[in-house]
C-alpha cells in the first residue's frame, strides 16, 4: 500500500493542477449561473452562496477521486458524495419558514440541493455535464417560474 505522502511533489502537482482548475472552475461558473439568477429575484441563497455550495461539493468529489487514485487502498468517491447530500439536506432545510399558512423556501432549498449535485458532476470529471445541468436548473427556474405565475395563478414565493 502506498503511503500518502504530506506534500505534492511538483510532478505529481503538474498533473494535478489543469484538471482540478477546469473541475473547480467549472463548478465555480455553474454555482455563479444558478446564483445570478437568484441573486437577480432577491432569495436569500444567491450569487456567493451557490457557487460555495458548488465549488465545495466538487472538491469534496475531487478529494475522494484524487484518494482512489493515490493509494491503493479501497476508497468509494460515491460515500463522500453522500455524505455532501446529506451535509446540503441540513443547509437547506434551514431555508425552509412557514408563513402563516405558506410553507416558503422550498424552491431555494432544492436550488442549494441540485447546486451541490452539479458540483459533485463537475468535480468527478464532468464539467460539460454540470453546464448542461446548469441551464437545466436556470430554465426551471425562469421559465418554469414564469409559466407557474402566468398559468398556474401562483405567486412564486420561494
Amino acid at each position: 500500500m502506498n503511503e500518502l505522502q504530506l506534500i505534492e511533489s511538483w510532478d505529481e502537482l503538474s498533473h494535478l493542477i489543469l484538471p482540478f482548475l477546469v473541475r473547480a472552475g467549472a463548478a465555480a461558473l455553474c454555482g455563479a449561473i444558478i446564483g445570478l439568477e437568484r441573486e437577480l429575484k432577491k432569495k436569500p441563497a444567491g450569487f456567493r452562496t451557490n457557487i460555495l455550495i458548488c465549488l465545495g461539493s466538487a472538491m469534496y468529489m475531487m478529494v475522494g477521486v484524487l484518494l482512489v487514485r493515490a493509494t491503493d487502498a479501497e476508497f468509494d468517491p460515491t460515500r463522500i458524495a453522500a455524505q455532501v447530500v446529506t451535509g446540503i439536506g441540513f443547509l437547506g432545510a434551514g431555508c425552509i419558514i412557514q408563513q402563516s399558512e405558506r410553507v416558503k423556501g422550498l424552491t431555494t432549498a432544492a436550488t442549494i440541493w441540485v447546486v451541490a449535485a452539479i458540483g459533485i458532476v463537475a468535480g468527478a470529471g464532468f464539467p460539460i455535464l454540470a453546464f448542461i445541468a446548469s441551464v437545466m436548473v436556470i430554465a426551471t427556474l425562469a421559465l418554469l417560474g414564469a409559466f407557474e405565475r402566468r398559468f398556474l395563478n401562483s405567486s412564486e414565493g420561494n
